[in-house]
């Protein structure tokens, strides 16, 4: 399922993100903020247990959270959204994989794999600031599912048609999460009208 966010404060730093006159330090801090905010999002369903808790007047009835959650960063541009959803779930676990883009093919090359012999969390995060193509998105998805993951959500900020598509058709039973759908991707796979390079614009490479 798609899920396009409407929150105010989301479409307000995403206008920022977008601007060609963010600078890098800027930049990294919108995408800490905006990975918060989409966290909340996307875990609105995490199952709880019931728990009592002591207060200063007495006993009350609350819950604690009864799965545990792993962060998936597709490197590199992921990686700025960690730092946001540890603000919400410190205790969640990082695993990370490495894909780059082949600009000929626009497909997604594996070159790095981090993950543990078998899975130790009830949801996995899929993190990674731009859906384009979704060549990416479909490989990650692919290889969570050979290793054992069986709830996955991906979490992005912008997506283009073609890459949400992608994803939908060869996983559709991973929710999506965004702040926006853009009109389209360009001729080298770019979204329009996007940001730019979320990876360069984060760490000043561009």
């Amino acid at each position: 399922m798609l899920n396009i966010s409407g929150h105010p404060l989301i479409q307000h730093k995403l206008a920022l993100l977008r601007d060609v006159a963010t600078d890098t330090v800027k930049f990294r801090q919108l995408v800490k903020e905006l990975g918060t905010l989409l966290c909340y999002e996307a875990t609105r369903d995490l199952r709880l247990q019931p728990q009592s808790v002591t207060t200063p007047m007495g006993t009350a009835q609350g819950a604690q959270l009864s799965e545990s959650v792993g962060l998936v960063p597709i490197l590199r541009a992921g990686l700025g959204m960690i730092e946001g959803v540890w603000e919400l779930i410190p205790n969640a676990q990082v695993w990370h994989i490495g894909l780059y883009r082949d600009e000929k093919t626009l497909r997604p090359v594996e070159y790095y794999n981090k993950l543990p012999i078998e899975p130790r969390v009830q949801l996995c995060l899929i993190l990674d600031p731009m859906l384009a193509t979704g060549g990416s998105a479909v490989a990650t998805c692919n290889i969570l599912k050979k290793w054992g993951v069986t709830r996955i959500k991906f979490v992005g900020l912008i997506g283009a048609p073609e890459g949400i598509k992608a994803l939908s058709d060869a996983h559709p039973d991973v929710d999506i999460y965004l702040a926006a759908q853009d009109e389209r991707l360009n001729d080298i796979g770019f979204i329009v009208p996007g940001l730019g390079d979320a990876g360069d614009r984060q760490f000043g490479t561009s």
